[in-house]
């Protein structure tokens, strides 16, 4: 059984995946299993995990026959995974060459189930940027939950296998709810730790949550199932009014998108974020949503019309700056 299980989802990204791969096994600890699933790519991606497979037989890969998203993919790989602790990769990403070797020794201390690398975002020139956190070695369960809901500390971490087979990816969305996984690691870990183990993070222009796409209002669906959890694990009445404030802000700021990219998108597309922002907008708990934050401009409710709050976001953006960009009728 190997010490260490990493998952990596793989979609069309053939120019980057040899370099994932080979910081994979290419690690200081050796006693390392790589589940490569690749979702129904269609450039070179998995013939290039076939040959990294016939040279390194701790390479596994799995071949989906159609394109599921990143969080279905994950859970194949790991139903197929072994190792006494399990993390993720991205196929466009990598690991500092120590980063597994330095996970599995915070894992050595009492009660550890979650332990998260440090993680530099790396972006197309070249520079590079550590994600910024408040500074700690190791906290509770709790306080990690509770850090990770504004996203105070990443999601980019190694689980203990029994804690994420018990809470495999939220897939309720194809895109940004595997995040709602992160929080429930959290929730459900006696301790998490800090190691000295670097995870770079490729920032891509083209990805998924970086284009003009529909698939950008998925991110309000999957703060909603992140709402439905906390309510069935019996989050505190902080953590919920944390999470509700979060919505909100999350909501004005896809609206944001929308002002600015709905000339991208299909008139039908344009009608389906619509109504998933109004969806948002009707089923917010606005007793829990910080009350300073109702009385702002750009954020007010005014739930008697969901014209006028249109109205008010379109007005708040073109006070912002943001004059001129796609306009249409409200």
């Amino acid at each position: 059984m190997p010490k260490i299980s990493v998952l990596v989802a793989v979609y069309n990204t053939a120019e980057y995946l040899p370099h994932c791969l080979d910081s994979l096994l290419n690690q200081t600890l050796k006693d390392v299993e790589v589940v490569c699933v690749d979702d129904a790519s269609t450039d070179d991606s998995l013939d290039i995990l076939h040959q990294y497979a016939a040279r390194d037989t701790r390479l596994k890969v799995i071949a989906l026959d159609e394109n599921r998203g990143q969080a279905h993919a994950r859970n194949i790989g790991l139903s197929c995974a072994t190792g006494d602790y399990i993390g993720f990769v991205d196929s466009d990403d990598w690991l500092g060459p120590d980063a597994l070797e330095r996970v599995c020794e915070a894992f050595c201390q009492t009660e550890v189930d979650c332990v998260l690398f440090r993680l530099f975002c790396v972006y197309a020139d070249g520079h590079q940027e550590e994600y910024s956190m408040p500074h700690f070695n190791m906290m509770n369960g709790e306080e990690a939950f509770q850090q990770s809901l504004t996203w105070s500390i990443h999601g980019c971490y190694v689980v203990r296998s029994t804690l994420h087979k018990a809470h495999p990816y939220d897939e309720s969305q194809r895109v940004y709810s595997d995040d709602n996984t992160t929080r429930i690691h959290y929730y459900y870990s006696r301790k998490v730790a800090l190691c000295d183990g670097v995870y770079y993070y490729r920032q891509q222009a083209a990805s998924v949550t970086h284009q003009a796409s529909v698939h950008r209002f998925d991110f309000l669906l999957a703060n909603e199932s992140m709402r439905h959890q906390l309510v069935d694990i019996g989050a505190s009445n902080d953590d919920l009014h944390c999470y509700e404030t979060v919505r909100w802000l999350n909501l004005v700021g896809v609206y944001l998108f929308y002002y600015l990219h709905r000339r991208e998108l299909s008139a039908a597309d344009r009608r389906k974020g619509r109504e998933i922002m109004r969806h948002v907008w009707q089923t917010v708990n606005l007793k829990q949503v910080q009350p300073s934050l109702k009385r702002k401009f750009g954020y007010m409710p005014l739930r008697c019309s969901w014209l006028l709050f249109r109205l008010q976001e379109e007005l708040y953006f073109l006070l912002r700056g943001f004059a001129g960009r796609n306009k249409e009728t409200v």
